[in-house]
């Protein structure tokens, strides 16, 4: 018997048998074979359950880190979440993991739907937001197929500068898609540094703040575009103290919401961000709530826009998506509401101010500069002569930062990645500043 499916090879036999197909490779011929073979196994050893369990079990308790003061960034953020949120996604009929979409969904799901995209719309500055995507990565990738749909090239520009886990996901959609990725290299402060707009150009992705922390300058983006996308890639956070993308024209706004109110856990699950402008509603994936009046007069709320292939002709499908992460989506409803503007910003400029006042004291050690001179948010780059020796040192103390192998892949060499968020303590500043003193130095 396979360890980690319950049919033994007589009872796949028979199942094969009855359906007419020689052995389990003829059950998925239909799938191109291009396809297949990018499959790869999972790689887990071949063992009882009991050994299973404790194999995983260590492979969780090396890689928890829950002994460890989090400074990791990478695109998930170690936020406060304030008790009102659990509480109300708590209640019952809020708390289910059923994604509901379909038209007599119930008023108070659209009504917070409709709360949710508008607060989006007012981060973003965009004029149109959907009820939410699984993540910040598949949702980019959304948003360059819908650029292609749109424009009609197939050359995605993309910057070197975009976060490595996220480029991966893109990668996988263009491959399917067909799509051409170009990258945009960046300059000495860290910065996007576009030369020129090749023909064909479907879309240029920004991220903002990009994978160094540092903030991007939009300014002349979308003239230099013409046609083709100016899709943004931003964390929700900085956008409480940075202009917002629509204010530069962004055709399409993502990014990834799970730090609207969602704990880092494990990588999941995830919050997708998705706005855009109103004359791409019909070309937008995803699903919409909107208001109206009922014939009474009453305002209502209904699901306005639906365009998968369930419910529309599968050529004008814009999307195979068929869910959102609505719990998730709860929570950052919650989270916004009671922060409110102000909230936000609060929470943005401490970060911030901390983040700065770390990046000052490890600079000013000898051996160590940040990466790059642009101004950056609450994420940095940290660069060294032994960059692991400095990581290891840090993790003894009990702090976790991104390694370099995390940033390796953007071009730099011999740097590792800090983020600082607003529930890191000025002790623990100290105690990272003090971990440093003789790890990594050149």
């Amino acid at each position: 018997m396979n360890p980690y499916i319950p049919h033994t090879p007589a009872d796949v036999r028979a199942m094969l048998d009855a359906m007419g197909l020689p052995d389990v490779d003829a059950l998925f011929a239909d799938i191109p074979a291009e396809v297949r073979r990018r499959h790869r196994p999972l790689g887990l050893p071949g063992r009882d359950e009991l050994s299973v369990h404790r194999y995983l079990a260590g492979l969780a308790d090396r890689s928890s880190g829950q002994a460890l003061i989090p400074f990791l960034g990478g695109g998930l953020y170690d936020h406060f979440v304030p008790a009102v949120v659990r509480e109300v996604l708590s209640r019952s009929e809020f708390y289910t993991a059923y994604t509901p979409y379909q038209p007599e969904v119930s008023q108070g799901t659209l009504t917070w739907m409709f709360e949710y995209q508008t607060m989006i719309c007012e981060l973003t500055g965009m004029e149109v937001a959907n009820a939410s995507m699984y993540d910040g990565a598949t949702a980019l990738a959304e948003a360059a197929l819908m650029a292609h749909r749109t424009v009609g090239g197939k050359a995605v520009l993309v910057p070197r500068s975009l976060n490595p886990r996220v480029r991966q996901v893109l990668a996988t959609y263009a491959w399917g898609a067909d799509l051409r990725l170009r990258d945009v290299p960046y300059g000495e402060d860290g910065r996007l540094a576009l030369a020129e707009v090749p023909e064909g150009t479907c879309a240029l992705i920004v991220q903002q703040p990009n994978a160094f922390g540092v903030i991007e300058d939009l300014t002349g983006l979308k003239d230099a575009l013409g046609q083709a996308f100016l899709i943004v890639y931003a964390n929700p956070i900085a956008l409480a103290v940075v202009e917002p993308p629509g204010a530069f024209g962004a055709d399409v706004v993502v990014g990834e919401g799970q730090v609207l109110g969602n704990p880092v856990s494990f990588g999941g699950p995830l919050l997708g961000l998705f706005a855009t402008r109103i004359a791409h509603l019909r070309r937008m994936p995803g699903r919409v709530s909107g208001q109206t009046v009922d014939a009474a007069g009453k305002v209502g709320y209904v699901m306005a826009f639906q365009t998968r292939e369930q419910h529309i002709r599968r050529e004008r499908a814009t999307s195979n998506i068929c869910t959102n992460s609505a719990l998730c989506a709860l929570a950052a409803t919650v989270y916004l509401s009671a922060l409110g503007p102000d909230g936000l910003r609060r929470v943005a400029l401490l970060a911030m101010e901390r983040a700065h006042a770390l990046a000052d004291r490890i600079a000013a050690l000898p051996g160590f500069r940040l990466a790059f001179s642009g101004p950056f948010f609450h994420e940095f780059a940290v660069q060294c002569k032994r960059p692991a020796t400095a990581v290891a040192a840090l993790r003894r103390a009990g702090i976790a930062v991104l390694p370099p192998q995390f940033l390796a892949p953007t071009g730099i060499k011999g740097a590792f990645g800090v983020a600082v968020t607003e529930k890191r303590t000025w002790e623990e500043l100290d105690r990272f500043v003090e971990a440093l003193r003789g790890g990594g130095r050149k």
